[in-house]
């Protein structure tokens, strides 16, 4: 690791296969807590490589335990996180609006790092109970056409790294990782970004993929389809920078989206939205970053047609049924 170190404190950069053994031995647990923390600070110092990235998201999918699922042609809705503005957890829901205008959704989480509440938080918070157990997986799928990937159960090797991360309590690269690495190699991707150069980085890799994606970032920093003025969208068919208008929503002030200050908070605000009792603003957000998830999956969609079924998912009680059937299968029935 002193060598590894070393290169980087030269302003130096790593190669691709560098950065993939780097990563699996930080991963294994070979190197000390001072040194992976140090690993981790230079990425805080400067930007990291498309090569690295390339090696660091190789080197944790090697590592990773595979879900095998390609017959659900399922998409993940994953924002990088690390953008600082404290939302309540947009794409969680908005997976769920999505599950429930008949997309399936293997959504890809993890506790919160830089923020309150991550996905897993919030679900954890609401009694559901991970697992990687594939069974478990396809019956959720096949039940509720949603199954959460919760991100510790299928890496590992991410347990040695996590508390450095969560001391830390800034974004890091893992943060630029955590929508790359899902374990079911989902061919359709939803990706909010904090930074343009990242959405960039992302395209990038995304068009070599052989996938359906769009990446996300809204101008004012958010990662993920804000209202809160003009975003850019990164597709296969291209780049679009839209405003809200553009796509029939309103425009909406940083406020109308914040999320709670604890985890119970944010529970309140994400069953309040799916019971139909959130804010007009809150509403529309989620539609907007669920309508951005469906015209994805199906690109003959134009995005009013997207915005229409995801408004329907979600006022319908649809996407709130996709809730109560992953949380409480035994209570529910299965989402037509």
């Amino acid at each position: 690791m002193k060598d590894i170190l070393n290169h980087l404190i030269e302003y130096k950069t790593l190669t691709q296969a560098q950065a993939k053994d780097a990563l699996k031995k930080i991963a294994s647990g070979e190197f000390n807590q001072s040194q992976m923390a140090a690993f981790l600070t230079v990425f805080l110092m400067r930007s990291v490589r498309v090569e690295e990235l390339m090696g660091f998201r190789d080197g944790l999918l090697d590592l990773c335990i595979p879900v095998d699922i390609p017959e659900y042609d399922a998409i993940d809705l994953c924002g990088t996180g690390g953008d600082g503005k404290d939302t309540f957890n947009i794409s969680t829901l908005a997976s769920f609006i999505v599950a429930g205008a008949g997309q399936h959704v293997a959504k890809h989480g993890n506790v919160g790092v830089s923020s309150v509440c991550g996905s897993s938080n919030l679900l954890a918070y609401f009694g559901y109970e991970f697992t990687n157990d594939i069974g478990k997986l396809k019956k959720s799928l096949d039940e509720a056409k949603i199954c959460f990937l919760h991100a510790p159960l299928f890496h590992p090797a991410m347990k040695n790294i996590g508390p450095i991360r969560k001391d830390l309590g800034v974004k890091t690269f893992f943060n630029m990782l955590g929508p790359m690495v899902n374990p079911s190699f989902p061919k359709k991707q939803l990706v909010g970004v904090f930074s343009l150069e990242l959405a960039r980085i992302y395209g990038y890799l995304y068009q070599n993929n052989d996938m359906q994606f769009s990446i996300i970032h809204a101008l004012d920093g958010y990662d993920e389809i804000s209202l809160t003025g003009s975003f850019k969208i990164i597709s296969n068919a291209g780049e679009r920078l839209l405003a809200p208008e553009d796509i029939s929503m309103p425009l909406l002030r940083s406020q109308d989206i914040l999320g709670g200050k604890t985890v119970e908070e944010n529970a309140k605000i994400f069953e309040n939205i799916l019971k139909g009792t959130g804010t007009q603003a809150q509403e529309a957000v989620v539609i907007a970053n669920a309508a951005a998830a469906l015209e994805t999956s199906q690109p003959n969609w134009s995005f009013d047609q997207a915005r229409d079924a995801a408004s329907q998912s979600l006022k319908s009680g649809k996407a709130l049924q996709v809730f109560k059937r992953l949380i409480e299968p035994q209570l529910s029935v299965p989402v037509s």
